[in-house]
């Protein structure tokens, strides 16, 4: 059995060695391909390997047909979007994630851009603090848990947002359950994006919405450049100079956002939520043991596609 590493941004060397014990360990070959580039090199290294780990990497129906014998590819990471599931189930291709192993580090860099937006992007002027301000977790998944445990910390109230969490579950937590996505919005002075990206939330967060926040409030993307609908925020911005908006991923208008709120505005310069040494190496291990369990043992629990 081969194992493929295709990482177009590598993991670090650490966790890459223990990627290679997890897998050589089980018997199985690993195959690395870092900083490809060119897609034909991907596509050439995939022809003949029965696993796939990637991170941000594009794998689609064009990676899926070269790929013969491939039988289980595994996002390191939480989000999945960059697989095509329709194109691996037409395969009988497994695709699984590593939902949690990178928690932390996204939620960190979230109350950090939260940090950095209150205090006015760091301009030397007088700020405010983040204690006793309301923050608003729109999707109480991993990573909004450890956003709301790390803002409890800073003194912060905490809501909450999920169709699929019960209430009483985030009321066991501390957490104070919001029953509309609208009332998160209007009830806090900042929101924390923890959604994926799917037909249903693409540029669904959008002027309406934001604009029910409460005068100085904060809207902080560690999600997904494809919920928000940036015209729509430009827009609204433009009318309202109390609004900031903080982000991870780089938005297509990144220039006009910059150009237009300079004291408003953030954006890392590629997405930075994961990279931390201990992600990386939870991430990349946890991929390796989920395969090596798939292979062996036919484990599924992870399985996104159907």
């Amino acid at each position: 059995m081969k194992v493929l590493v295709a990482t177009d941004k590598p993991f670090a060397p650490v966790a890459v060695a223990g990627i290679r014990e997890v897998v050589e360990e089980a018997g199985y070959e690993l195959i690395l391909l870092e900083k490809y580039g060119d897609k034909a090199k991907l596509l050439s290294a995939v022809e003949d390997v029965d696993a796939i780990i990637i991170r941000s990497d594009i794998i689609d129906e064009e990676v899926f047909a070269a790929a013969k014998q491939l039988k289980i590819v595994v996002r390191a990471g939480a989000g999945y979007d960059n697989v095509n599931l329709d194109a691996a189930t037409a395969k009988g291709v497994c695709v699984m994630n590593t939902p949690g192993q990178n928690a932390n580090a996204v939620a960190e860099l979230a109350l950090g851009l939260m940090v950095y937006a209150v205090r006015n992007l760091y301009n030397g002027t007088s700020g405010t603090e983040l204690k006793g301000k309301k923050l608003g977790i729109h999707a109480y998944g991993n990573v909004g848990r450890n956003v709301a445990r790390i803002a409890k910390g800073f003194g912060m109230e905490v809501y909450a947002y999920d169709a699929f969490v019960p209430a009483a579950a985030m009321e066991s937590e501390g957490i104070i359950p919001v029953a509309t996505v609208e009332g998160l919005y209007s009830t806090c002075n900042i929101v924390s994006l923890h959604i994926p990206a799917t037909p249903e939330t693409k540029n669904s967060i959008n002027a309406d919405l934001v604009g029910k926040m409460p005068k100085g409030g904060v809207l902080v993307n560690t999600a997904r450049k494809e919920v928000i609908d940036e015209t729509s925020l430009i827009m609204l911005m433009n009318t309202r100079s109390d609004l900031k908006y903080m982000t991870d991923i780089m938005p297509a208008a990144h220039n006009k956002f910059e150009e237009s709120f300079p004291e408003r505005y953030f954006s890392t310069p590629k997405k930075m939520g994961a990279q931390t040494a201990e992600a990386n190496i939870n991430a990349g291990i946890a991929a390796a043991k989920q395969i090596v369990d798939f292979l062996k043992n036919g484990n599924e629990r992870f399985r996104v596609n159907k």
